[in-house]
Formats: C-alpha cells, sequence, structure tokens
C-alpha cells in the first residue's frame, strides 16, 4: 500500500463532494491556519471552484472560525465544533503553556481580569483588532503589554471560549466574543467528544498512527489510544513496513496521477509526527519538518515531494516561482501546469509563472 497516496485521496486532495470552506473544515475537523492565506487554498484545493473571495465571504460571515484549539496554534473550525473542542483540547493546552505563564507572570488572577476586561471591550457586537484590545487590557491594568505576554492572553481567552475570530477589517483580523458568533451547543461528554475527534482525524487522515493522531489533537497518547479503542468499530488495524497503523473501515482507494501546489502547514502532511512517507522520491522530508516552526510551500507529484513553490500577489496578477528538485516527467509538467492554473481561479487572476523551464503568462482555468 502507498500511504501517501492513500492519504491524498482520503482528506480529499483527489476529488470531494464538498462545495464550501466549512464543508471541508467539518471534514478534516480542523485546519492550521496560522498562514491565513495558505489555509484558504488548502480549503479550496478540497473543494469544486472555491475561491479566495468565497471564502473571505464565509469568514466575515461566521461559517468558519478561527482560534487556538488542538495544539497552542491558530486552526480553521466549524462553528459548531469549537466549543466541545475547546473543552476536550484547551486545559490540556493550557497546561502546556504552564512554563510560559511563569515566565510571564501570568497566573489564573491575571487571566480572569484580562478576560473579563476583553469581555467588556467586545460586548455588544463589537470586532477589534489586536492592538485595540491591547488598549482595554492596558486599562485593566493586567501588568506589561510585550508581544509574547499580550499573545498569551488573547490566546488564554481563546482557549477559555471568551473570544474567537471577527470578520476582517481590510486585511487586519479582528476579535469577536465566541458566543456572538457561535451558536450554543449543549456540552458533549469527554468519550463522545474523543470519540468524534478521532473519527474525524482518522476518516480524513489515515493510514495513520495513534502517535501521529495525538501529535495532530494535542492529546496525550494515553487519551489518543483511548480515542482509538472507542472509535474500534470504524477502524482497522494494519501493519506496514513494521509499522502499525490504524485506517478506516473501508477498502483501499486506488488514487490517479496528481499534482499539487499545497500551502505550508497542509493538513496532508502537518496532520503526522511522522512526515516520511511522503518523501520517498527525494529519500528527504526537510521542506515539510520545519525550523522554528517555518515550512514552505511544496510541490508533491502523485503525493511524494518533488520542490517547492512561492507566491507574490500583485494588483493584476499573481506570480508564481517553482523550485523543483526533482525532474518531471512530460505528463508530470502537464498536471503540475493545470494546478497552476487553478491557482490562478483561486486568486481571480493570471498567474506570472517562472518556473517549468520558461517565465510565462498562465491565464485561470
Amino acid at each position: 500500500m502507498d500511504i501517501a497516496r492513500q492519504r491524498l485521496a482520503r482528506s480529499f486532495l483527489l476529488g470531494s463532494p464538498w462545495s464550501t470552506g466549512r464543508d471541508v473544515v467539518h471534514a478534516l475537523g480542523a485546519v492550521q491556519a496560522q498562514d491565513y492565506d495558505g489555509a484558504k487554498w488548502a480549503l479550496s484545493l478540497r473543494a469544486s471552484g472555491l475561491t479566495d473571495d468565497a471564502l473571505e465571504r464565509e469568514f466575515a460571515a461566521g461559517s468558519i472560525v478561527r482560534t487556538h484549539v488542538l495544539r497552542p496554534t491558530w486552526h480553521f473550525v466549524d462553528p459548531t465544533d469549537i466549543r466541545w473542542m475547546l473543552a476536550l483540547t484547551g486545559p490540556r493546552i493550557a497546561k502546556m503553556m504552564a512554563s510560559y505563564d511563569r515566565k510571564l507572570e501570568l497566573d489564573d488572577k491575571v487571566y480572569s481580569r484580562s478576560n473579563a476586561a476583553i469581555a467588556n471591550a467586545l460586548r455588544d457586537g463589537i470586532h477589534l483588532t489586536r492592538t485595540e484590545l491591547k488598549a482595554a487590557l492596558s486599562r485593566a491594568k493586567v501588568g506589561p503589554l510585550g508581544v509574547q505576554r499580550a499573545a498569551h492572553l488573547m490566546m488564554r481567552a481563546e482557549l477559555d471560549a471568551v473570544i474567537c475570530s471577527g470578520p476582517r477589517r481590510g486585511k487586519q483580523f479582528t476579535y469577536a466574543l465566541l458566543d456572538d458568533r457561535v451558536p450554543p451547543a449543549a456540552p458533549k461528554y469527554r468519550d463522545e467528544a474523543l470519540l468524534e475527534l478521532t473519527r474525524r482525524y482518522f476518516c480524513a487522515r489515515s493510514p495513520a498512527a495513534a502517535r501521529d493522531f495525538a501529535w495532530w489533537s494535542g492529546l496525550s497518547m494515553a487519551d489518543a489510544r483511548r480515542g482509538i479503542d472507542l472509535a474500534r468499530d470504524d477502524l482497522e488495524l494494519l501493519t506496514l513496513d513494521g509499522e502499525s497503523f490504524w485506517t478506516t473501515a473501508t477498502p483501499a482507494v486506488r488514487p490517479k496521477p496528481s499534482a499539487h501546489l499545497l500551502p505550508n502547514y497542509d493538513e496532508f502532511f502537518i496532520g503526522y509526527r511522522d512526515r516520511s512517507a511522503i518523501g520517498r522520491r527525494l529519500a528527504s522530508v526537510k521542506a515539510v519538518t520545519g525550523g522554528n516552526a517555518l515550512i514552505a510551500h511544496v510541490v508533491t507529484i502523485d503525493g511524494q515531494l518533488v520542490g517547492g513553490w512561492r507566491r507574490t500577489p500583485g494588483r493584476d496578477t499573481v506570480r508564481i516561482d517553482l523550485k523543483l528538485v526533482s525532474r518531471l516527467s512530460a505528463p508530470e509538467r502537464d498536471r503540475l501546469l493545470r494546478e497552476v492554473r487553478r491557482y490562478g481561479s483561486f486568486a481571480g487572476k493570471p498567474v506570472e509563472l517562472h518556473g517549468l523551464g520558461a517565465r510565462r503568462k498562465v491565464n485561470p482555468a
């Protein structure tokens, strides 16, 4: 079994029934979104005809929310899922941040005061930027507001389900009260939430190991194994190359040839602790392991790394620079060129392509 190509298919990169960003986010459970523009492209890759403008409208309307959940980084989440996900993973994330709290002199008393100040500033449907909220926190006398300390105060307000993303103001992000953006929902029992998160993960990312699920979810290995036990009726255990993997109890798919311009932090590779499955062609996965949490956009052929790419938006065009480190066949080059056209359709602009042997203008598909 080709693990990478099975994951391509199950993560909806080879076709999907979805037509909205919210559909994709719900199916994947959560989508890492610290690079907001890259995350929107990740959603578009998994839906039919989904443009950047359409996704921006979904985000502005609150059909997709962006918050810190799972590992302590931003993710897109379906608003109907955010409450139970935060309840499940928030306490562990807060515990993981305890050493930073001590260093920054943050405790429950400070967080309680800052949460109250943030909630008061955002009441009556107000949306504020981080800079504007820092002014409100300054008046609340929660101590120094350097970049890192202010970021931790905002993150804690997200983990405590006080705030989430509001609509963007131009290119600036805003925060809103979670209760203003997210409908009320009955709480889930912990095992119920753990089962749901486990199912979402493996349905969209298998074959995967228990340690991969623990990495993606931010949960402990004990919780990851508990989730797998709860989902046993939906999962099968596979042994591949001497390693144990769990997969959904459905027949393996027969993937078709493909090429992808994947954004940094795409769930196809960021969803696993062990990313070696996509590095067989290059005998390396350095491009998707990152340094100081930085990962570049990557090019894949049939789920295998072959190089990287960079986007540079312009007023009338978007420039794409390809840096390939593996020789492509003619059919592979053709498939990659189709993906460049697809990005043009997503951006709503022609692409000025640098790579594939020439500089050229590529019109949207």
